[in-house]
């Protein structure tokens, strides 16, 4: 299945000179969702890690299939002050402003092998902050599992000394 073909394109959204990809469309067909999630799977195989860990709001729904899948463990990053107990920050900035999220402090146990997954690497700024959490709280960063990466952004050499993986890799603007 060419996964590629089921995402759709939104130009300027949330702000102009945006090309927003939606996955909505893969989330809603059952078997382009299942075939993401074991692509994801797949690529992941060999890598040695104990949790995944998963940023609000689309990490959670590639994140916890995922760790399901996989056997493991699922963690939220959220936004600040959605957390119940006591939380660790970062602070990141989006290609098109700036935000925060947090984690709990007992989600990651010193010496954990965590795989951050998200569903776009765009400038890394997400991603950055996810591995920031984990290397705060004594875990090691297995890898960062994306389902898009857009190429022309710049991300993965913002994540350079990180194993960055992504199913599919796009230019910017293909529309």
């Amino acid at each position: 299945m060419d996964l590629a073909k089921e995402l759709r394109h939104i130009p300027d959204f949330p702000h102009k000179g945006i090309d927003f990809i939606d996955i909505t469309t893969v989330l809603k067909n059952a078997d382009a969702f299942r075939e993401t999630i074991d692509q994801m799977a797949a690529l992941v195989r060999d890598i040695p890690y104990d949790l995944i860990i998963g940023a609000e709001s689309r990490g959670f729904i590639l994140g916890a299939p995922l760790a399901y899948a996989t056997g493991r463990g699922f963690a939220p990053v959220r936004k600040q002050g959605k957390l119940p107990s006591v939380t660790i920050k970062a602070e990141y900035a989006l290609e098109y402003g700036s935000d925060s999220l947090e984690i709990h402090v007992d989600a990651i146990s010193p010496g954990m092998r965590v795989l951050v997954v998200d569903d776009l690497l765009a400038t890394g700024g997400t991603a950055l902050a996810n591995c920031q959490m984990v290397e705060a709280l004594g875990g090691q960063v297995a890898g960062v599992l994306f389902f898009i990466e857009l190429l022309d952004l710049g991300g993965r050499e913002r994540l350079d000394g990180y194993p960055v993986l992504s199913l599919l890799q796009i230019k910017e603007n293909p529309v």
